[in-house]
């Protein structure tokens, strides 16, 4: 009995490393969609922090939005990522 004790908490703590292993995939997933967005909403603040202009950050921000949009809008199968389009 106190050895099925010892296996749960195990269980537990592996399904804990899972969920945290999926979460991070994902943050990655999205990092890589929004990255260069985020990278430049930061410098604009830095920009604007510093007592500069951040207009041209703030506007390469919105750029690379507008290009998140369009990857995202793209319809993706199996045969795009094995390179086996249109064979």
């Amino acid at each position: 009995m106190k050895s099925m004790r010892h296996l749960q908490r195990g269980h537990g703590m592996t399904e804990n490393i899972n969920i945290v292993a999926m979460i991070a995939i994902a943050a990655s997933a999205v990092y890589q969609y929004f990255g260069q967005t985020v990278r430049n909403q930061t410098a604009a603040i830095a920009q604007e922090l510093a007592g500069n202009d951040g207009t041209g950050a703030k506007t390469a921000a919105q750029t690379a939005s507008g290009q998140a949009v369009t990857v995202g809008d793209t319809r993706n199968t199996l045969d795009d990522y094995v390179n086996q389009k249109g064979k």
